[in-house]
């Protein structure tokens, strides 16, 4: 039996032949190549309609009015401001080195006083009577010991004997010596300059050995005493001196110089001890008056700074618009320290460009503006 439908034989039968059984696959391949090219130019004359549009809208759109900033090297510095306390220089504790009754009381708490200055005084009539009956054994010990002395010469007593005698003149001048320091002591002195704070001595009151008698605060010169974060205590170790701002005083500005650095934090907060030495010689500055330290961490001359509000950051990224002939473009910057209101600049910028510090959220790159300000001082222009 012959099949029905027989190979042809000749060339362009065998041609006609494959045609006709791969139509179908010709076909869809046709159509699927034609969807591909169309596809492309769909996409590529949708970008065209987009780019024309978005350039229709820049010419469209009106000039954004804007201020700009003309960036001139500046001082910038890191600065911390942290509050404090003033603490008297030194505070010293009077006690009484003796027994007795206060029969004169010669100051009064807040008084001025110099050292070496009478405060107080206690009932002397004991100590005096013992220092006269010491000043009677020396004498008596000593003429002993000189009288012994010429007789040893001769060769009439020993050696021991002589040196018993020698010894009990030494043991007499010592009491001697005590007597008169014990009387010393019925006057109770200022230890130092300074300034009453605390005064318990009253006449009649008696006294025994280690009683508080009063407190001295020396304040010629004063403390500030400032509590540093640990994260801030590198920096402030390197410096040598500090600026501080006691509101008392009319937020009078002075310099201290630093005197002491702790080792270690102070409290749970983790605040290392700053002291900083204060030139009191007006006594103007009192102890427990408020003050506020303005430390430098770190300063650059010649810094390019700007508004830190002009910079966008999007993206990880940080940018500012810079104006030029009305036209402003998107520049990617680095930034540093920061100072107030103000942000360093380290790389992106130049000397002289004009940054914009007001209207820089409604621009886009490479849109005209209308520069309406000018400003070349960062502090004439703030939020």
């Amino acid at each position: 039996m012959k099949s029905e439908y027989e190979k042809p034989q000749t060339t362009r039968g065998k041609v006609i032949f494959f045609i006709w059984h791969n139509m179908p696959r010709m076909i869809f391949l046709s159509l699927f190549l034609i969807i591909i090219i169309f596809g492309f130019m769909v996409g590529d004359k949708k970008s065209e309609i987009k780019a024309e549009q978005e350039a229709a809208i820049k010419t469209e759109r009106p000039p954004v009015n804007t201020v700009v900033m003309a960036v001139e090297p500046s001082t910038i510095s890191n600065r911390i401001n942290l509050p404090g306390s003033i603490e008297a220089w030194n505070s010293l504790e009077l006690i009484s080195k003796i027994s007795g009754s206060i029969e004169e009381v010669l100051a009064e708490e807040g008084d001025n006083v110099k050292e070496g200055q009478v405060i107080a005084r206690i009932e002397s009539a004991d100590y005096e009577i013992a220092l006269a009956r010491a000043e009677a054994a020396y004498k008596l010990a000593r003429v002993d010991y000189e009288r012994d002395k010429a007789v040893y010469a001769k060769g009439v007593i020993p050696t021991a004997e002589l040196d018993a005698r020698e010894t009990s003149m030494q043991t007499a001048k010592a009491d001697l010596n005590n007597a008169k320091l014990m009387l010393e002591r019925c006057e109770i002195k200022a230890p130092i300059n300074g300034v009453v704070r605390r005064l318990d001595a009253k006449v009649g009151l008696y006294l025994g050995v280690g009683d508080p008698v009063g407190r001295i605060l020396e304040i010629d010169r004063v403390k500030a005493v400032i509590g540093i974060p640990e994260s801030d205590i590198t920096a402030v170790r390197k410096l040598d001196s500090v600026d501080i701002t006691i509101q008392a005083l009319d937020d009078k500005v002075l310099t201290g110089k630093k005197h002491f650095v702790s080792s270690s934090p102070e409290n749970t907060a983790r605040l290392y001890r700053l002291e900083l030495e204060i030139d009191n010689s007006d006594r103007q500055i009192l102890p427990g008056m408020f003050t506020r330290a303005n430390i430098i961490k770190e300063k650059r001359d010649q810094a390019l700074a700007i508004p830190f509000y002009s910079v966008i950051s999007r993206n990880d990224q940080k940018y500012v618009f810079v104006e030029k002939d009305g036209i402003v473009q998107q520049r990617t910057v680095s930034t540093g320290i920061m100072e107030s209101w103000l942000v360093e600049i380290t790389d992106g910028i130049n000397p002289g460009d004009r940054v914009v510090v007001e209207g820089h959220r409604d621009v886009e790159n490479d849109q005209k503006v209308k520069v309406v300000k000018v400003v070349t001082d960062p502090g004439a222009y703030s939020l």
